[in-house]
């Protein structure tokens, strides 16, 4: 008889990716949420996954349930239930960590870049041999030959210590989640203990001077733009607006050209990234070159639409780095278009940890807007922080908007509208297209 497994939070990035993984994989696979929309149960609906209302009737004794991270018997009827009748769960992060011994592992983790990276990964990987794989966007997919796994690899609340991968990438170490991490060593120190974790090799950004501290078990290859100090090194970069062309070289050694459809200098290292991992790994770079160009992109990172003739662009960028990137992205794509940069903060612990650094990450766009701080359900809003202290910190025109009128938007003739942040920004997206659909509609 098949096992059933029931995720208790299926609409999670990393539970639907994982969901739907194992149901490409042929086990039975079920979960409960809460009624509201998110858009990573589109992939659930459509492959007939059942997402239920949080009842404890959804909780057998012989079912694989897994738990979400955010879910505990204070805030959920069947946590609850499970523990008072002592039947087991696991959660995310411990089923993933058991459940990759089985295959050659790739992990991609860092502060930034992960989701993107994994993707590459992913879509690389998966074109040339059977791959099953989680990106953090919730897009999975298994295969019950394959032979690698390829998975996002999550420092929050060091959920990635159970993870023991053979290969991993990572990114970057930047100070995030402040409602965990207490400093920048504190972060460090999370990802040096998971850098003890890797078998086989070990890719770093090796302009980051924080990476660089790290050591392993594991052979550590570093790669970068400088040819100093790095193994893999990105060079002759051709930016324009149809992608990013650049070449590789490997300790002297051309390893040839690669395009990717892909903007921004950031979007060029997670390739160089991919590109290092796969060639070390022993996989055929004429292949890895072929496909790098049809990669379409992550969810939520620098997706693309056009309304009415106008460019929006959504991206999950809620770190000031993340922002600086996606706007030099926007740039280098829209050379002679205005960047109008619409923000939503994601956690008052975040939004006052970095408010500076938010306020100098912003200035890189033409004109700003700001959407209400989006709470985490982790805390309270004790007032300490609010939108308008940000917007007084930004020297480029700042305002704040709401979500029931987002007509200010309107004030610009020739921009590029980039909507940015964790937490509910689409709801303002949204809006402002059925604006601009409006708009249309009265002018016919």
């Amino acid at each position: 008889m098949t096992k059933t497994y029931h995720f208790i939070g299926i609409k999670g990035s990393g539970m639907s990716a994982l969901a739907l993984m194992l149901h490409q994989m042929g086990h039975k696979v079920q979960g409960s949420d809460v009624d509201k929309y998110y858009f990573t149960q589109r992939g659930l609906e459509q492959a007939g996954i059942s997402i239920l209302p949080f009842d404890e009737k959804n909780i057998q004794p012989d079912f694989e349930i897994i738990a979400g991270n955010a879910f505990r018997p204070d805030n959920n009827v069947e946590i609850a239930y499970a523990d008072a009748n002592g039947i087991s769960y696991k959660r995310y992060h411990e089923f993933l960590g058991s459940f990759m011994r089985d295959f050659v592992s790739l992990g991609v983790a860092g502060a930034h870049g992960k989701t993107s990276t994994t993707g590459i990964l992913s879509h690389v990987l998966s074109n040339i041999t059977d791959t099953s794989y989680l990106i953090g966007d919730g897009t999975g997919r298994g295969s019950a030959n394959a032979k690698y796994f390829v998975f996002e690899s999550d420092e929050y609340e060091r959920h990635f210590m159970p993870y023991h991968p053979e290969y991993s990438i990572i990114t970057t170490i930047d100070f995030d989640h402040p409602d965990y991490f207490t400093s920048l060593e504190d972060v460090f120190n999370a990802f040096n203990d998971y850098a003890k974790q890797i078998t086989k090799g070990l890719f770093i950004y090796g302009e980051d001077e924080q990476l660089r501290r790290i050591t392993s078990k594991a052979p550590i290859y570093y790669y970068g733009f400088k040819e100093e100090g790095n193994d893999f090194v990105a060079h002759d970069l051709l930016r324009s607006t149809s992608g990013s062309g650049f070449k590789v070289s490997f300790r002297g050694q051309e390893l040839g050209e690669f395009q990717i459809p892909s903007f921004g200098r950031h979007n060029i290292m997670n390739a160089t990234a991919v590109i290092g991992l796969l060639y070390t790994a022993g996989l055929d770079l004429n292949l890895v070159r072929e496909h790098l160009k049809t990669f379409g992109g992550v969810k939520r990172r620098f997706t693309e639409k056009i309304v009415n003739e106008t460019v929006i662009i959504d991206d999950f960028a809620h770190h000031p780095t993340e922002i600086i990137a996606t706007l030099d992205a926007a740039r280098q794509k829209y050379p002679s278009k205005e960047i109008v940069a619409i923000f939503q903060p994601h956690t008052f612990t975040r939004t006052i940890a970095l408010l500076d650094e938010f306020a100098e990450a912003l200035n890189q766009a033409d004109s700003v807007y700001l959407a209400q701080i989006y709470g985490s359900a982790r805390e309270v809003d004790k007032g300490d922080v609010k939108v308008e202290d940000l917007a007084e910190k930004i020297v480029k025109r700042a305002k704040v908007i709401d979500v029931d009128n987002v007509s200010p938007l309107l004030d610009h003739d020739n921009a590029v509208y980039v909507f940015m942040g964790a937490g509910d920004i689409q709801t303002y997206e949204y809006s402002f297209e059925r604006l601009l659909s409006n708009l249309t509609s009265n002018v016919q």
